[in-house]
C-alpha cells in the first residue's frame, strides 16, 4: 500500500487532503456553535426524526423568523450568504 502524503505537513492537518481542520475544530467548539447544534438536535428529537434525517436526505433549516423547517440538504448547505444575502431561508 502506498503512503498517502499531502501538501500540508503542519501539526493538526489532515495529510490525506492537505487541509488543516484546527480552525474548524476551534470554531465548532465555541459555546454559540454548540448551542446551535443542540437546538437543531432538540427539534429533531421533538419531531421524532432524530437519526433519520440522513436517510431522508433532509436537514432542519433555520428560517429568518426563527422557526425551523425541513429542507433538502443540498439547498440548505449551499446557502452561504454570498452577495450580502441572508444565510437563512
Amino acid at each position: 500500500m502506498a503512503k498517502i502524503t499531502g501538501k500540508n505537513t503542519r501539526a493538526g492537518s489532515n495529510k490525506a487532503t492537505g487541509r488543516d481542520y484546527s480552525k474548524e475544530s476551534a470554531y465548532q467548539s465555541t459555546a454559540k456553535r454548540i448551542a446551535y447544534r443542540s437546538e437543531l438536535n432538540a427539534e429533531a428529537r421533538e419531531r421524532g426524526i432524530y437519526g433519520k434525517r440522513s436517510a431522508m436526505g433532509k436537514d432542519l433549516s433555520h428560517k429568518k423568523d426563527g422557526k425551523m423547517v425541513l429542507e433538502n440538504k443540498s439547498k440548505n448547505r449551499a446557502r452561504q450568504g454570498s452577495n450580502g444575502k441572508s444565510t437563512k431561508k
